[in-house]
């Protein structure tokens, strides 16, 4: 199967359409930046982009993304130069353990994406991923830091 994944043509040897995304990405293209957390999609752990949109890959069936482009941690950047969430969340220090926080990013740049300069408010809506270590404050202090950058 073909999949368009950061930005360019891969092949995968996908024997069932309804494996999920997640497993496709990390087992056969090698991408393992995207996280299994749950298993159920309640977590964000293995949060990607479908066509720019933040979905959970764990239980999207890989036979979904047929025609559409996919974005991985490993995509967000452009280039040597990070995306404005992955800047603020070095410079905010939101990160403790790391495992979520690549899920927290894609979904941090989805939601910059559509809305620009989100409130608070906002941010808690769309930022439904899980932190164990419960840095959600410095989440929304990285968010509003990179909608400043990219303004």
């Amino acid at each position: 199967m073909e999949l368009m994944v950061n930005g360019r043509a891969r092949e995968a040897a996908v024997d069932d359409g309804d494996m999920p995304l997640l497993w496709v990405l990390r087992d056969l293209l090698n991408l393992t930046g995207t996280k299994f957390g749950c298993g159920i999609a309640a977590c964000g752990a293995c949060t990607v982009h479908l066509d720019g949109a933040a979905v959970r890959s764990c239980v999207l069936p890989v036979s979904a993304v047929a025609g559409k482009a996919v974005t991985t941690i490993e995509g967000l950047a452009a280039g040597d130069k990070p995306h404005p969430v992955q800047a603020a969340w070095i410079a905010a220090q939101v990160p403790q353990c790391g495992y979520c926080q690549s899920g927290m990013l894609m979904a941090a740049a989805a939601l910059l994406a559509r809305t620009p300069k989100p409130t608070d408010a906002e941010i808690d809506a769309a930022m439904t991923n899980l932190c164990r270590c419960g840095t959600y404050q410095r989440v929304r202090i990285a968010i509003h830091q990179a909608a400043e950058a990219r303004a």
